[in-house]
């Protein structure tokens, strides 16, 4: 199932999208809310409220949400998990804080940090680029993980046990602070720059581990590839995170990015205000994200 948050003039609502992603259904009040960590947490409950119910509303005519607008935790990400933007990252002179000594930079362990919750915005949003404290920014394409069921020493046999569902994410990245202040913080977490959607979508509907990724600036391909091409996989990165961190409902993974960004290419080709940028992955729709 795909799921949409979008706002009417009676104020957030939760949708159900058909299989074209054309149509969707208002489902809030079957579940009894607009948010869809709260159906995620009762999704045994709700599933079958959920299922049959029929789209009559046009997808293009509601302004959509993030489908978690607000996450209750920061958004898990991980970095420099494709081999040859491994190597494109670690050749870049912006890997300040790495410690990676393999020619290829590729890491031996997952990367991981985190986006801060205000960073998250809907698709079709106008993004503020924050020119007055960065000059480089860049974008990310990024399949993420929405976590279900929660838990902690999760096995990666056991892992994919713990995944709801996904949606699409743009790591947005002021460079020159992730290189100047040599941590990914403060250049990942500025408001706005974590593009999420512009669906959630169940489990069951893909298999993440072959998505194909691809972004557009502009309308020029930058960045393609397939989630086959993980280095670490979702079920590894699961794992790793809960080994000491207990994994919650509605809890996101953003599971790292392939070659094409920015940095990649000589010399950098740094988003501009006009700039519009596209992530589309398989059966998970399109974000759309513009420059102001």
């Amino acid at each position: 199932m795909k799921f949409i948050a979008f706002t009417s003039d009676r104020g957030p609502r939760l949708g159900l999208v058909d299989g074209a992603g054309d149509r969707l259904a208002d489902i809030t009040e079957r579940t009894g809310t607009a948010d869809l960590v709260g159906v995620i947490e009762r999704w045994e409950e709700l599933r079958a409220k959920v299922e049959g119910a029929e789209p009559t509303i046009d997808v293009a005519s509601v302004k959509a949400l993030a489908p978690i607008p607000r996450p209750r935790r920061n958004v898990f990400c991980v970095g420099k998990n494709y081999r040859e933007h491994a190597a494109e990252f670690g050749k870049s002179g912006y890997d300040a804080g790495s410690d990676t000594k393999a020619a290829d930079h590729v890491p031996t362990k997952p990367v991981v940090f985190t986006k801060a919750p205000q960073s998250v915005v809907a698709t079709n949003a106008t993004i503020d680029p924050h020119s007055d404290i960065t000059k480089e920014l860049d974008y990310e394409a990024e399949l993420a993980v929405i976590i279900g069921k929660g838990g902690k020493r999760i096995s990666k046999e056991n892992a994919l046990e713990h995944v709801w569902g996904y949606t699409i994410v743009n790591d947005v990245t002021a460079r020159d602070l992730q290189r100047d202040h040599k941590q990914w913080f403060l250049g990942k977490s500025i408001d706005g720059f974590c593009p999420m959607g512009p669906w959630a979508v169940t489990a069951d509907e893909v298999d993440g581990a072959n998505l194909d990724v691809e972004c557009r600036v502009n309308g020029e391909v930058r960045q393609k590839a397939s989630t086959k091409d993980l280095i670490f996989d979702i079920p590894t990165l699961i794992a790793t995170i809960s080994a000491g961190i207990a994994l919650e409902p509605g809890d996101i993974i953003a599971t790292g990015t392939p070659a094409g960004v920015g940095i990649g290419f000589d010399p950098p080709r740094f988003l501009k205000t006009g700039d519009v940028v596209e992530v589309a992955i398989g059966g998970l729709g399109r974000l759309v994200t513009t420059i102001g």
